[in-house]
Formats: C-alpha cells, sequence, structure tokens
C-alpha cells in the first residue's frame, strides 16, 4: 500500500493539481481552474487521438478474443505435443515492446522486408514505401502487431479456465444429446462469463494506452494517423513542453478508465460473481 501510495496516488494528485495550472516549459505558475481542459476538449488533436485508439482497440480487442477462445477451444482437446506449444505461446506475449517493434519494423521494412517484399509488394498493398508509411494501412499494420502478441495471451488464459471448468455439467449434457454448439453457449460461455469479463477489462485497458509499439514503429504517423492519446500526451510533455495540457489529457482519459471499469466490476460483481 506504502508502495502504491508513493508511485501512484502521489503524482497522480500532483498531475489533477498540474492540469488547473498553467504548466509550460517546466515552470508552474497562474491557477486557471478548467482553462486546460477546454483548451483539450476543443482540440482536433486530441479527438483524432481519441479516435485511433476507439478503432485500435474495436478491432484488436474482439479479433483476440475470438481467436484466443477459438485456439483455448482446440487446446482444450488435447491436440498432440500441447506440453511443448503451450510455452511456446508465451514467447510473443513474453517479448519486450521495443524487440516487438524491432522485429515488425525489420519483416515490414520497405521493399525488402520479408513480409513486405513477398505479400505487401507482391499484392500492391502498398509500393515504394514500407506499410507504416501509409495512411491508409499504418493503423491497420499496428492492429495486426498487437493481435500476434496479444491473441496467445488470451488463448493461454482461456484453456487455463477451461481446464477448470467443472465436468458434472457437462456429462449431464452429453447424457441429454446437447449438441457441441449448445454445450458451448448454454454451459462453456457462461461458466467463463467471470473471467472473460476480467480478461476483457485488462485488454481494454491495455490496448487503449498502447504506447511503445506505435513510438518505435510510427511515432504516430504518418501525421497524426496512429497518434494514441499516451503518445499525444508524450509529446505535449517532452517535445512541447505543455505539461498543464497533458497533465488535463492524463486526468481525462483516468476518468474514462474509471467509467468504464466502475461499470464493468458492478455488471461482473451482481451478474456472474466475477468478484
Amino acid at each position: 500500500m506504502i508502495t502504491l501510495v508513493l508511485v501512484s496516488l502521489v503524482p497522480f494528485i500532483y498531475a489533477v493539481y498540474l492540469s488547473f495550472h498553467q504548466a509550460k516549459y517546466g515552470r508552474v505558475t497562474d491557477f486557471i481552474w478548467f482553462d486546460n481542459y477546454v483548451t483539450l476538449l476543443t482540440s482536433g488533436t486530441f479527438w483524432n487521438s481519441m479516435y485511433v485508439a476507439g478503432v485500435f482497440v474495436l478491432i484488436a480487442v474482439p479479433v483476440e478474443f475470438m481467436l484466443g477462445m477459438a485456439g483455448a477451444l482446440v487446446l482444450n482437446k488435447g491436440v498432440w505435443g500441447r506440453s511443448i506449444l503451450v510455452p511456446l505461446l508465451f514467447i510473443p506475449t513474453m517479448m519486450a515492446p521495443i524487440v516487438v517493434g524491432l522485429l515488425w519494423k525489420i519483416m515490414l521494412a520497405g521493399s525488402w522486408g520479408v513480409l513486405s517484399y513477398n505479400i505487401i509488394e507482391r499484392f500492391d498493398l502498398v509500393s515504394g514505401t514500407s506499410i507504416f508509411a501509409s495512411e491508409r494501412y499504418a493503423l491497420l499494420a499496428l492492429v495486426f502487431i498487437d493481435i500476434w502478441q496479444w491473441t496467445p495471451f488470451m488463448m493461454l488464459a482461456f484453456f487455463a479456465g477451461l481446464q477448470a471448468l467443472p465436468q458434472g455439467p457437462y456429462r449431464a449434457a452429453a447424457v441429454d444429446g446437447a449438441s457441441q454448439m449448445q454445450i458451448f453457449a448454454r454451459l462453456t460461455l457462461p461458466l467463463m462469463a467471470p473471467l472473460l469479463f476480467v480478461i476483457g477489462l485488462l485488454r481494454f485497458i491495455d490496448a487503449f494506452k498502447i504506447f511503445d509499439t506505435i513510438f518505435i514503429l510510427t511515432k504516430g504517423g504518418p501525421g497524426t494517423t496512429t497518434e494514441s492519446p499516451s503518445l499525444l500526451a508524450y509529446k505535449m510533455t517532452f517535445e512541447f513542453w505543455n505539461i498543464g495540457e497533458a497533465s488535463a489529457l492524463a486526468v481525462f482519459v483516468w476518468i474514462i478508465f474509471f467509467a468504464v471499469c466502475t461499470v464493468f466490476y458492478h455488471i461482473a460483481k451482481k451478474k456472474l460473481n466475477a468478484f
């Protein structure tokens, strides 16, 4: 608790304090009430970053969910070599973000990357430049990389959940002649619902806050096509030294997270007994 207070609560309270002050170039001066928030909420750059984060989350997280659940169901059937496959699936998730970024930057680099040369150039998706320089495909490429990195985590989490389910209801369903689809819809999903909600909440927060991969691969470009709120806050602070407005952005995003997490928590607690 002491550690959490020192490294989380105190800096957050100070960020709230800065968000109500004129804070630029390392100097904190006048108390300006909600001016930083008004400037932020009337900024097209801010709403563009929210749009980028929204598109990223709405594509990446559902795909990771579906692929993760499908893979978990396959693993739960007892595939050959599962004891070797399961540890290997941890590799993308265990890799540091900078390693993931450099790996994909090389594979999708210009016209000489492994995937650029054999897929992107061959199907004429992007020619003469890297896919990360394309306004049309840069964000989709980042979404694909996130899916590649985090689908194995979802798969293993769901697989662990499937392994922990009671077998009695499944035997009863088999005796009653239920189909595999009926068993999945009426037994597996309801029993897995608490885990699905918790994992979904964690992935939503993590995907919305994405910074590392974007910073390494595109730095928010081309233009502001892939500029997430986290990256925008970084630029406001360390490139433009607009600390007050950056603090307002951080606090505003926290309010969004707090509202969403509160709704998730009460639904999961009352409906699913997840907490």
